[in-house]
């Protein structure tokens, strides 16, 4: 009786071994599909893991795909300005302003933002929402992965028309520029350029459509340090 308990219990731990194995399979494919998946985002309209998830569950959702040459040149250095001002001088990740956050962090001053556009790229495309010290772990490779892999001009281009820049599903420069102003993203000017910058921290919160005078203030800042921004993507129309 006790040879078969002891096969009994042999087998059952084989079993749980290989389900081990399988699930240790599974994540590692599971982590390596956005590297495999990155060079195809060369060309194409990429679409985000939020975006599909309102797709799926039924929630409202659009997106018209607007090439960066096309945009109104105010727009990318406006969103530049306002969340990474070092986009054309890192190599995915800003080191500088990962310190500073983390020694905010350190003296009480509570943890701030630090991610770069090539992070958020990240994160939208690949991850999921909300804070987590294992995103952030996943995040950091992957963006110097897709740093290397797409560069800057097309990091931009891709962030701008996945970027959520309405209150009920409008993402990307053109349907966040339809909504908020009517008309398309061609045709921004500097002012209305900030002010698309300055709701991208929360969209549902803030409105480029009607904007309060703390959102007026921090466009008009947006709008002055754009002027400064160097460019790497290959501007076409100059200002």
């Amino acid at each position: 009786m006790s040879h078969i308990a002891a096969f009994a219990r042999d087998e059952a731990e084989k079993a749980d071994l290989r389900i081990l194995k399988t699930l240790a399979v599974l994540v590692l494919v599971a982590l390596l599909v956005p590297y495999v998946l990155t060079p195809f985002y060369r060309t194409g309209h990429p679409v985000t893991t939020l975006m599909l998830w309102r797709q799926f569950t039924g929630a409202p959702m659009s997106r018209q795909w607007i090439d960066l040459h096309a945009m109104s040149p105010y727009l990318p250095r406006s969103v530049v300005a306002a969340e990474d001002a070092h986009f054309c001088k890192h190599h995915g990740i800003d080191l500088g302003a990962l310190r500073e956050a983390i020694n905010d962090a350190q003296v009480g001053e509570g943890m701030r933002g630090a991610s770069t556009i090539t992070q958020q790229l990240a994160k939208n495309l690949f991850l999921w929402q909300g804070p987590s010290y294992v995103r952030k772990a996943l995040e950091f490779p992957l963006a110097v992965w897709i740093d290397a892999v797409l560069g800057k001009q097309r990091i931009l281009e891709i962030y701008l028309n996945i970027a959520e820049l309405g209150p009920s599903g409008q993402f990307g420069a053109e349907a966040g520029s339809n909504f908020a102003f009517g008309h398309s993203a061609a045709t921004l000017s500097p002012r209305q350029a900030a002010l698309l910058a300055s709701i991208l921290p929360n969209p549902h919160r803030r409105s480029a459509r009607t904007p309060g005078p703390e959102l007026r203030r921090l466009a008009g800042i947006y709008m002055a340090r754009a002027q400064a921004v160097t460019s790497c993507w290959g501007e076409n129309r100059g200002f």
